[in-house]
């Protein structure tokens, strides 16, 4: 139950941070807001890995830490309101008659009634914490952070059906040019794709890695999720493991990398890193060294931050940006309605 609420509670903060919560909380004059919310939620989720080890005996912890989730999921819920509401004044705004449809569908809410109601919704939000964490003191926590209860984002896979990547035709191209041009220098090239959270960077790089080109031009293609636990040695063994080979839990690096030098020496390989956060550039020079493959190799990584881009150079780097208005309002519809039911908005 704790690590779900530190998870949720993380995931919370991260959207508070982003640059497209920034921007609604100036149009919708609720900064200070979500300042002060921000600031309580990462004190208390600071608490939970603490809690995490106390509450099994103590049932008065985990009512505490089960408010307390139940809170976070408020809150994201009311973080969602201002989302769509967003999105139907953009589409109001700049959609002729399907805005309309669009509008009545959505009950056409008055911008000073939203902006009360929601206000009041956040004001109750933060009250509720502020009690909570008073309560919270009484249980004497402390702000711990032990690598075994780190909590890691969910773990990404290299396949995504056409149908659900949207918008991104001009974005593949680029990469899959950049796949099929020559290493000029020998070296293995680092393409780096950029963007803030949500944005598709893992979607893309999934729809790169089963185009048929890339499936014919490489002939050995491995997929890694990375995240933020990055170790030379876990890397490069989710790599051999991607690419067949076999591993045990106590293999040494020695052995790691005799095998991986053995498996990729004679292929030309695609590799793919996904959700990559580590900023330490003698991590990275580490694990490349253990890369060596045929002229012509490529790695594509996707991350958050231009720091790891730059880290991990070699390569080109490729900012992945928002989607357009159009693409943005069928991406909405089409994973808002039942499959059909879009086409009672859309006509």
């Amino acid at each position: 139950m704790t690590e779900l609420a530190f998870s949720v509670a993380e995931i919370v903060i991260e959207k508070l941070g982003s640059l497209a919560y920034q921007e609604i909380s100036l149009a919708w004059n609720i900064k200070s807001d979500l300042k002060k919310l921000k600031l309580i939620m990462t004190n208390v989720k600071d608490l939970l890995l603490d809690a995490e080890q106390k509450q099994t005996e103590n049932e008065g912890l985990r009512d505490w830490l089960a408010e307390l989730k139940d809170v976070f999921h408020d809150f994201i819920d009311v973080l969602d309101e201002f989302d769509c509401e967003d999105l139907r004044r953009q589409v109001v705004k700049t959609r002729g008659s399907t805005g309309k449809k669009v509008r009545r569908f959505f009950s056409s809410s008055n911008p000073l009634a939203f902006r009360f109601k929601m206000g009041h919704r956040i004001k109750e939000i933060r009250e509720t914490l502020e009690g909570l964490t008073k309560v919270g003191a009484d249980f004497h926590l402390e702000k711990r952070l032990d690598d075994k209860h780190i909590v890691h984002r969910e773990m990404t896979h290299s396949f995504v059906p056409d149908s659900d990547v949207i918008g991104r035709d001009d974005d593949k191209k680029k990469i899959i040019d950049l796949l099929m041009h020559p290493n000029e220098d020998g070296t293995i090239p680092v393409i780096s794709i950029v963007g803030i959270g949500g944005l598709g960077k893992t979607t893309l790089a999934q729809w790169v890695y089963n185009d048929e080109r890339v499936a014919k031009k490489f002939d050995s293609r491995i997929w890694v999720c990375v995240s933020e636990d990055f170790t030379v040695l876990k890397v490069a063994k989710e790599i051999l493991k991607s690419a067949g080979g076999e591993i045990s839990e106590n293999m040494s690096m020695d052995e790691v990398q005799a095998s991986l030098r053995s498996y990729l020496k004679e292929k030309r390989f695609f590799i793919v890193l996904d959700d990559v956060w580590n900023e330490d550039r003698n991590k990275w020079i580490g694990l490349k060294k253990l890369l060596i493959g045929v002229n012509g190799s490529k790695i594509v990584v996707t991350t958050r931050s231009h720091k790891v881009a730059t880290v991990m150079a070699p390569g080109p780097i490729h900012d992945l940006i928002g989607l357009p208005e159009d693409d943005c309002l069928f991406l909405f519809l089409k994973w808002a309605f039942i499959e059909g039911e879009e086409n009672n908005i859309q006509n």
